[in-house]
């Protein structure tokens, strides 16, 4: 049991027309105190969100979604919240917000590899 880490991940979901609410998952974030830890997974599914909105525009989420990786690994270019700890940027990025990239609620687990744990949440939730 000493060799379980806690960890919470969110899913990460694109909304193509905010208004009609629906989302594609496509990616996850994982996080564990515990272990200082955090890693953004992600996969862009082009032709699927062009069945949702042919009007979306793919290269500003690929441009976003660089920047959600460079907050939660806490580069430069994430700017000042990539500077926080990482509890508070998994919390700042997991945030309710009403925008085209949004997350779900966290949800805790526990694992003995969290490399192996986000790699399988998002083959299992996302691809």
């Amino acid at each position: 049991m000493q060799d379980l880490k806690l960890y919470e991940y969110a899913i990460i979901r694109v909304v193509p027309k905010l208004e009609r609410e629906e989302f594609i998952n496509i990616g996850i974030i994982l996080f564990s105190k515990q272990a200082k830890f955090i890693t953004v997974l992600h996969h862009i599914p082009t032709e699927k969100i062009k069945h949702f909105s042919d009007d979306f525009d793919i290269d500003q989420l690929q441009k976003n979604m660089i920047a959600f990786e460079c907050t939660a690994n806490g580069t430069k270019a994430g700017g000042p919240i990539a500077l926080m700890d990482i509890p508070s940027r998994f919390r700042w990025l997991t945030a309710i917000r009403s925008s085209a990239i949004q997350t779900s609620r966290p949800h805790p687990g526990m694992c003995a590899n969290l490399e192996k744990t986000a790699q399988r949440l998002f083959e299992e939730l996302v691809l």
